[in-house]
């Protein structure tokens, strides 16, 4: 299949990245405003319940880093995977699987020792981390190496008729491309902004492509460890991952023109900071969330309640305020703790009684109950 444009790392130029600083500046001011406000929310949690706000960050990393590139992860695996590497309760969680625990470990990795050097070795382990069995669903991948010499190409499109999105460098420049990225990565940057320091490295990665699978996983893991230097923090405060999933298309649309186009990036720069405004932004929910659940817990720290009970409550807590599709009623109190329709009827009942829950007046017959966040 023959190529007919040029891609970014086939200018003469690669890797000398321009961008234009005056375009981006209102779109850095209001990613550093945004970022600024989550990491101040955060101080103000007390320090159980700056585990559980980042603990459900991460977990929200973990499932949306995977959902970015089609895999789906049990979420109450993820959790449970969190929970033990955080110390916190896994009480009724189930025991996660060897690769969703390779992945926690990867983002956490990142994160808690983003003042390590970056190396080409922590990079394959990384890697290696995601796939343990040595396949990527059904298909052997390389695990824990570089690709192999065939070209690393994205393609579209019918056999005859296919499009290509995207090709990586060759195989014999790419130990050479790894050790220039590195050696970039790992050097002090004072005149480049943090959050633009981030960018680039998610894209320059990205261009490089230097496994089999997991490329976009291990970029964004990187992203997070430039994001965790600028702020000098070992978790993160927000999920870009979750972001960049609600924006999957976009994401996808302006990698592609960026690997057509020269070495200006300024686009790709400005839609990333972007993502980083709205994630961080999303984040404030999150504590206050976070916030909303410790004051329920402390409201009924009083009441006696069923396992069951706190099971289902703690379901409704984590959906927010909004609640979860459809409502509470009894046949989903009967799924989600395998009881009998008698006892998920008295158990609701005594929640309404306890003023954990309050009916909503809809359903009719079927009567639905949503959670009394005030009291």
């Amino acid at each position: 299949m023959q190529l007919s444009q040029t891609w970014i790392w086939q200018n003469p130029e690669w890797p000398e990245f321009r961008w234009d600083a005056a375009r981006l500046s209102l779109a850095l001011s209001r990613a550093r405003l945004a970022q600024g406000k989550v990491l101040g929310s955060l101080r103000m949690l007390d320090a159980d319940l700056t585990s559980e706000a980042i603990a459900a960050v991460l977990v929200e990393d973990g499932v949306t880093t995977s959902a970015i590139e089609g895999e789906r992860l049990e979420l109450d695996a993820v959790r449970s995977s969190v929970a033990r590497h955080l110390g916190l309760a896994t009480a009724g969680l189930p025991a996660p699987p060897q690769a969703v625990d390779g992945l926690i470990e990867v983002l956490l990795d990142a994160t808690r020792q983003h003042d390590l050097p970056l190396a080409a070795d922590r990079l394959l382990g990384w890697q290696a981390a995601l796939f343990p069995t040595g396949y990527s669903g059904f298909h052997p991948i390389q695990a824990g190496s570089w690709r192999g010499d065939e070209p690393m190409r994205v393609i579209s499109g019918r056999i005859g008729r296919e499009k290509v999105h995207f090709e990586a460098p060759p195989r014999e420049r790419l130990d050479h491309e790894v050790e220039r990225f590195l050696a970039w990565f790992n050097a002090a940057h004072p005149d480049v902004d943090g959050l633009i320091r981030a960018g680039l490295a998610h894209v320059w990665f990205v261009t490089l492509h230097p496994f089999e699978d997991g490329n976009g996983r291990v970029a964004r893991a990187i992203t997070d460890m430039a994001l965790s230097q600028d702020e000098n923090q070992s978790m993160r405060a927000f999920s870009l991952s979750a972001q960049i999933l609600r924006e999957r298309e976009a994401y996808y649309n302006v990698l592609e023109q960026t690997q057509r186009n020269d070495l200006d990036v300024t686009d790709w720069l400005s839609w990333f900071l972007q993502q980083v405004e709205a994630a961080a932004t999303m984040a404030e929910e999150t504590i206050g969330l976070t916030l909303g659940k410790a004051r329920f817990w402390l409201r009924h720290q009083g009441n006696d309640l069923s396992d069951r009970q706190r099971k289902v409550l703690n379901r409704l807590l984590d959906a927010g305020s909004t609640g979860f599709e459809g409502d509470l009623n009894t046949r989903k109190y009967m799924g989600m703790t395998k009881t009998s329709r008698a006892t998920a009827y008295r158990e609701l009942a005594d929640l309404v009684d306890k003023g954990c829950l309050r009916p909503t007046g809809k359903g009719g017959r079927s009567s639905s109950y949503e959670l009394l966040w005030d009291g």
